[in-house]
């Protein structure tokens, strides 16, 4: 992942890509971040699914910075964003959405048998591990406590 950003970043030069450049930029300088600190914690630094996060947290702060500007009317300033948020999705794997989403979500919530909302926490784990990177896990907890709500409560009460 970090070889791949930085060939961009390389390539963003050669180009004269300036938007692409600074982008890429602040990219590597939030891994580096997060590598210092996890450092300075006593690990080794981060890993590919701490830079997922990090791209995707990154993603999620410029789509909610251009949704803002729009609503503002200050259109330039939210299609810089989304022309960022753009640049840094293409160092994510696909994502999966929409129905697949739920889908996959009722699946898991199955899998592992939850019961009720207290399950929320393992089928998010099981989710991470079995999809990593690739979903919006805050869209993905908001499906599965739906999920959890509407389960029925037989099996809870079964346990009591």
């Amino acid at each position: 992942m970090r070889d791949r950003i930085g060939m961009a970043l390389k390539d963003a030069k050669a180009s004269g890509d300036k938007r692409r450049l600074a982008t890429l930029r602040l990219v590597q300088t939030a891994i580096k971040d997060r590598d210092s600190a996890a450092r300075d914690a006593g690990s080794d630094g981060v890993d590919d699914e701490d830079v997922l996060d990090i791209l995707q947290k990154m993603v999620r702060q410029r789509d909610i910075s251009a949704s803002e500007f729009e609503e503002a009317g200050q259109l330039d300033l939210a299609e810089q964003e989304q022309r960022e948020a753009d640049i840094i999705r293409e160092f994510l794997p696909e994502q999966i959405n929409g129905e697949e989403m739920r889908r996959l979500c009722e699946a898991t919530v199955k899998d592992i048998k939850a019961a009720g909302l207290r399950d929320i926490g393992r089928c998010m784990s099981e989710l991470k591990a079995r999809y990593p990177g690739q979903m919006d896990f805050v869209q993905a907890s908001c499906v599965v406590k739906d999920l959890l709500r509407s389960e029925p409560r037989s099996e809870a009460k079964a346990g009591e």
